[in-house]
């Protein structure tokens, strides 16, 4: 592994040197996420490279978890989103693709019946994620929040 400090870092290396701090401190994604005032779901997303930083929140996450100054261009740089595979095999992730595959075209009705023709934002967008206790066992409550994009005719 190339040595991180020295070097030019990529938005992986700065995922690299996240990871490596959050595990050295004992940290969670909603403490991290707390000591710079975000939202965990965000906090972990642009940590992973899906995101970027914000200047003052960089600079908020190179201090909370002392990382290198040189981090600050890799975290503030605009990502590129891609996926290594088409269908994910973590059991988690892929419930989350199934849920889209089963109920995809379900809330596209749904939205354009309520909305009209158009696609909710994953940009200007809000997420939450939840344990919440059930008589069946414990729960997973996703809330998401999206602004509204109306497609444009040209």
């Amino acid at each position: 592994m190339k040595d991180l400090l020295t070097e030019s870092l990529t938005k992986e290396d700065a995922t690299a040197l996240i990871l490596q701090a959050k595990k050295r401190k004992s940290l969670t994604w909603e403490g991290i996420a707390e000591g710079i005032a975000m939202s965990p779901v965000w906090t972990h997303s642009a940590a992973m490279g899906m995101n970027a930083f914000p200047e003052a929140k960089a600079r908020a996450i190179i201090d909370l978890l002392d990382l290198p100054e040189e981090a600050l261009e890799a975290l503030t740089e605009s990502p590129t989103k891609i996926w290594d595979q088409t269908v994910p095999t973590d059991p988690c992730i892929y419930r989350f693709y199934e849920i889209v595959g089963v109920y995809g075209p379900t809330l596209k009705a749904l939205i354009h019946e309520k909305f009209g023709d158009g696609i909710m934002s994953a940009i200007d967008f809000d997420m939450k994620v939840e344990k919440v206790p059930h008589e069946k066992g414990d729960r997973v409550k996703v809330e998401m929040s999206g602004k509204y994009l109306q497609y444009n005719c040209w």
